[in-house]
C-alpha cells in the first residue's frame, strides 16, 4: 500500500530570502519596543491616555509602520502592528507626576517624525530618560509642599498668623504620605493616614496657641495631597472619548479625596 502524505513537504527558501525576512522582523521588533517604551514612560509620568496613544502611533508611522494599533488604559498598554506579530502588553503598576519626562518623550517623537533619529537611537535615548531620577529631589518637593500649604491658607482667607502652622502641617503631611506609601502599598491608606496626621497636628498647634483658624490651616495643608493633575487628565480623557481611562482616573481621584476627607473627619470626631 502506497503512503500518501496529507500535507505537501515544505518548499525550501533561499538563504537570502530568509535573511531578508529575519532583518525585517528584527527591525519591526525594534520599532515596537521603542513605541512601547515611549508609551510606558509617558503613562507612568502622568501623561494623558490619548496623548500616549497618539505619540505611539506617530512614532510607529515615522519609523515605517503606518498601520499600528494601540490601546492604553491607566494600568497597561496594548500595541500591535497589522496582526503580523502578536500584540504586545506592558503592565503599568506605578504612576507619578513628572511632566518633564513627558516633554522629553514628546521631543524625541518630534525628532523621529523629522527623520533625525532611528529606532535604535530613539530607544537608547528613551532608556536614558526612564533611568533618570525625578526632576526634583525630595527636599525640593517637601519645601514646595510646605510653602504651598501656607500660601493656600492665606488664599482661603486665613491670617498671616496661620501661615507657619499651615507650613508645618503641610510639610509634615507630604512627608507622611510618602513614608506611609513605602510601608503600605495601598495608596488609599497612606493618604488617609497622612491626612489624619495633618488634622492631628493642626489641632495641636491651635491648642498651643500657635495657630488661630483651624479650618483654614487644615484646608491649606491638605491641598498638596489633592489629585489635581489626575482630575484634569480624567476630564480630558473623557472629552477625548477614552471612557474607560477617564472613568478609572476619576474613580482614583475620588478615592484620594475620600481618603483625605476621612482622615480629617476622624480627627474632628475625636477632638470636637
Amino acid at each position: 500500500m502506497e503512503y500518501i502524505p496529507h500535507d505537501p513537504p515544505p518548499i525550501p527558501q533561499p538563504e537570502t530570502e530568509l535573511a531578508g525576512n529575519s532583518t525585517a522582523v528584527s527591525e519591526q521588533s525594534r520599532v515596537i519596543a521603542t513605541c512601547l517604551l515611549a508609551g510606558k514612560i509617558m503613562l507612568q509620568s502622568g501623561g494623558e491616555t490619548y496623548r500616549v496613544e497618539d505619540t505611539m502611533k506617530r512614532m510607529a508611522a515615522a519609523l515605517g509602520l503606518p498601520h499600528s494599533h494601540s490601546y492604553v488604559v491607566p494600568t497597561g498598554i496594548f500595541f500591535s502592528v497589522d496582526a503580523t506579530e502578536p500584540a504586545k502588553l506592558i503592565r503599568i503598576s506605578e504612576r507619578t507626576t513628572d511632566l518633564h519626562k513627558v516633554s522629553e518623550v514628546n521631543a524625541i517623537s518630534r525628532r523621529i517624525g523629522q527623520g533625525e533619529l532611528s529606532a535604535i537611537d530613539a530607544y537608547g535615548l528613551l532608556q536614558q530618560i526612564e533611568g533618570q531620577p525625578s526632576s526634583y529631589s525630595f527636599a525640593v518637593q517637601l519645601t514646595a509642599a510646605a510653602l504651598s500649604s501656607g500660601c493656600f491658607t492665606i488664599m482661603f482667607g486665613g491670617g498671616w498668623g496661620d501661615f507657619i502652622p499651615a507650613l508645618i502641617c503641610g510639610g509634615t503631611g507630604y512627608a507622611a504620605v510618602i513614608a506611609f506609601h513605602r510601608l503600605v502599598l495601598v495608596k488609599f491608606f497612606a493618604e488617609l493616614t497622612a491626612s489624619f496626621v495633618i488634622g492631628l497636628l493642626a489641632f495641636l498647634l491651635v491648642y498651643l496657641g500657635l495657630g488661630h483658624e483651624l479650618d483654614k490651616i487644615i484646608i491649606g495643608s491638605v491641598m498638596p495631597l489633592v489629585p489635581g493633575l489626575l482630575i484634569t487628565n480624567a476630564v480630558r480623557d473623557l472629552m477625548a472619548g477614552h471612557l474607560v481611562s477617564g472613568l478609572s482616573k476619576g474613580a482614583e481621584a475620588f478615592l484620594t479625596a475620600f481618603a483625605i476627607g476621612t482622615g480629617i473627619a476622624v480627627v474632628f470626631s475625636l477632638f470636637m
